[in-house]
């Protein structure tokens, strides 16, 4: 059965860094695309950063673009999300998604979470 295990997450001062990471089990790798999103408490689900993994086109949300960096190892099936410069304002429970689709759908429509169709149960970043 598909699988998406975080890891990474941990509490760091401001301006340090962190990297999450997501390894896929259970379904085809490829032609997906993998979203971070990430969730504070008491605000809705955000897209924080995605990639289409058949041809690693990389998307990113404005709050993030310049400290975040999304990649990938297809040979691990895994993803990972580099954070550099973090602010208190990126505190969240981090979550992976996945979702078939092409390249398209990944531009276009990636940024929602409700078009994801598999979650990991998220890991925790504190930023103070």
């Amino acid at each position: 059965h598909v699988q998406l295990v975080e890891s990474g997450g941990g509490s760091v001062q401001a301006g340090g860094s962190l990297r999450l990471s997501c390894a896929a089990s259970g379904y085809t790798y490829n032609s997906n695309c993998m979203g971070w999103f990430r969730q504070a408490p008491g605000k809705e689900r955000e897209g924080v950063a995605r990639i289409y993994t058949g041809a690693g086109s990389t998307y990113y949300a404005d709050s993030v673009k310049g400290r975040f960096t999304i990649s990938q190892d297809n040979a691990e099936n895994t993803v990972y999300l580099q954070m550099n410069s973090l602010k208190p304002e990126d505190t969240a429970m981090y979550y992976c998604a996945a979702r078939r689709s092409t390249l398209f759908w990944c531009n276009d429509a990636g940024h929602a979470s409700k078009g994801y169709n598999y979650w990991g149960q998220g890991t925790q970043v504190t930023v103070s």
